[in-house]
């Protein structure tokens, strides 16, 4: 499939917390924020207007993680609803960094905030660029 829509803004993404995403002391687990973020930065390339799977499977372009950082500010709880808010705040044709906020859903309290960078890497997972077709939905300008 191939993209068709500008560049998104953000995207926005709810989770509702799960037992299983909880320690001993009842708030979520400090790992669990990047698989949010993950999930998250998933469905932002969905509203961008293409499937993630789709770059790697038909592009050959992998998005491979090199920093990861997370900011915890609030602890979010059991079945508590969590609005994930993603944006991309830097972006060539080489890397890309992606912004999140997690809120809660009942209070609007900020529990964390963090971003991810990725180097776009071939199928030998050699650095490579972003196919012209999706630079624009990342915000990339040519030159």
């Amino acid at each position: 499939m191939l993209p068709t829509a500008t560049k998104t803004e953000f995207s926005v993404t709810r989770i509702r917390v799960r037992y299983a995403e909880t320690d001993q002391m009842g708030v979520v687990y400090y790992a669990n924020y990047l698989i949010w973020m993950e999930v998250a930065r998933v469905d932002y390339c969905q509203a961008l207007g293409f499937r993630y799977k789709d770059l790697e499977i038909d592009h050959g372009v992998l998005l491979a993680v090199t920093e990861a950082n997370c900011r915890y500010l609030s602890p979010a709880r059991y079945d508590e609803e969590v609005e994930i808010r993603t944006t991309i705040s830097r972006a060539n044709r080489r890397v890309v960094t992606f912004d999140y906020e997690m809120r809660s859903v009942s209070t609007g309290a900020r529990l964390a905030t963090g971003f991810t960078s990725h180097i776009f890497l071939n199928r030998e997972m050699r650095p490579t660029t972003l196919p012209v077709q999706f630079r624009r939905l990342f915000g990339i300008t040519e030159r």
